[in-house]
């Protein structure tokens, strides 16, 4: 059985695709090859943005002309996407070829329901031309112990990614996320230091620990469990790997996680800190529970207990009630902060969400602002990365480099990419870089022994 699985969204989404790959390969499946033709496509979706939700849409009924060519073909649609409210009849009614349609926390029926059409097409083939559909969208009561017994394959060596968190309980006004992951389920401590455990035994150099909020860990847990405590304990895990986290919500940055990822010697100086907007009107309104002041008192703690760290950010623009003062405001906190990066974007309205009910600002001027803040960013960023040249900074080899033949690249600790020249064989190991030159938010150096 060989199978393709297409992954739209966040890392969250990534791991989520190697569990579903696990599962796979449970079943006796493999990865397609290239040029291979796969008798199982899984179409993992995101519906953060608009843009995300139409490209998988897209390409969704880009395969209906391998149904038609292959009608043993099994195709599934799940994750973000699905959970929406109306979103799995809309798939079933557009799109008949699609057989399977699974929600967020329902992705370890995948195997049971691709037998389920197996069987019943087998059964058809002597009746009708009926097809078998299965489409569960309702949330998994037992979602923790059936994501704990979950196979993984890993497809990011040397990065493992590890859950340790599900859900998000913020309810942002613009943001679907609560919706359609559900509220916040932290995994038992036991399980995450094993499976870290065991990433580390495997090799692996990076562990980034994943959740909507990491800082809400352990809220749900007896026991006094929290994500400072748990960063303590990763970090007394013997190994040569570092360990980065995301996604850090402001409002429940505590200075007891800062002091962790100070004093410890595995946790990467590095943190991406959403800060969404810098009016305080428009954060309000956001629903984000904390001022641009709160902000700037974090980023003023970071840097007192490392000063060395990489701080990166998500921007949005063009939310509902944004005024042109209130972008001023982004401006001014992003000339202050002087992030690493930003990722930035334009507020898609998600349908269920308050903000999507209020009135909209024109496209033309979310444009416009959102060119002047990547302007801006772009120009803080390659000033920063100024700073790195003539230092030696230890990285981990990450990849071969997409864009420059017989060379590898890797984040320093700070979480700032450098490509350096290296063979294949040297991935999944630290090595010393000295930085030679600065292109933007790209490093350049060589590797001293």
């Amino acid at each position: 059985m060989r199978y393709k699985i297409v992954t739209y969204g966040c890392q969250m989404n990534v791991h989520e695709s190697e569990k579903i790959a696990g599962l796979l390969e449970g079943m006796g499946g493999v990865p397609c090859g290239e040029g291979e033709s796969a008798d199982v496509i899984v179409f993992n979706t995101c519906c953060i943005r608009g843009n995300a939700e139409r490209r998988a849409l897209g390409n969704i009924g880009v395969v209906k002309a391998e149904k038609k060519k292959n009608p043993d073909l099994v195709i599934a649609v799940v994750g973000c996407m699905t959970q929406q409210s109306g979103t799995a009849e809309m798939v079933k009614e557009r799109y008949p070829y699609v057989d399977i349609v699974l929600g967020t926390r329902n992705i370890f029926d995948l195997p049971s329901e691709i037998e389920k059409v197996r069987a019943s097409r087998a059964a058809v083939k002597k009746r009708s031309d009926k097809r078998y559909r299965a489409f569960r969208t309702e949330f998994a009561e037992d979602y923790l112990t059936l994501d704990e017994a979950a196979p993984v394959a890993r497809t990011s060596f040397p990065n493992a990614w590890v859950n340790i968190i599900y859900g998000c309980n913020n309810f942002c006004t613009y943001c679907i996320v609560p919706y359609v992951r559900g509220r916040e389920l932290s995994r038992p401590a036991s399980a995450v230091l094993d499976e870290v455990k065991r990433a580390v035994d495997e090799g692996y150099g990076e562990i980034t620990l994943l959740g909507q909020n990491v800082n809400s860990y352990g809220h749900d847990l007896a026991g006094g469990e929290s994500f400072e405590k748990l960063l303590r304990e990763i970090g007394r895990i013997e190994g040569k790997f570092r360990v980065r986290f995301m996604t850090s919500h402001p409002k429940d940055l505590t200075d007891g996680v800062i002091a962790a990822m100070a004093e410890s010697d595995r946790i990467a100086k590095n943190i991406h800190l959403p800060v969404q907007s810098g009016s305080d009107k428009v954060l309000k309104d956001m629903n984000r529970r904390y001022t641009r002041d709160r902000y700037f008192s974090l980023i003023e703690k970071l840097r007192a207990a490392m000063p060395d760290i990489g701080i990166t950010t998500d921007v949005m623009v063009g939310f509902p009630t944004e005024t042109e003062a209130d972008f001023e405001d982004t401006l001014d906190l992003v000339r202050r902060v002087r992030f690493s990066n930003a990722f930035t974007f334009i507020y898609s309205p998600r349908k269920g969400t308050p903000a999507a009910a209020m009135p909209q600002l024109p496209y033309a001027e979310k444009r416009a602002r959102i060119g002047e803040l990547i302007k801006l960013q772009n120009s803080i960023t390659k000033e920063l990365s100024e700073d790195y040249v003539g230092g030696v900074y230890e990285v981990l080899a990450e990849d071969v480099s997409p864009k420059h033949p017989g060379m590898l690249c890797g984040r320093t600790e700070s979480g700032r990419l450098a490509t350096f020249p290296g063979e294949r064989e040297m991935i999944g190991r630290f090595v010393n870089v000295r930085i030679t030159e600065a292109r933007s938010a790209s490093l350049f150096g060589t590797v001293e022994e």
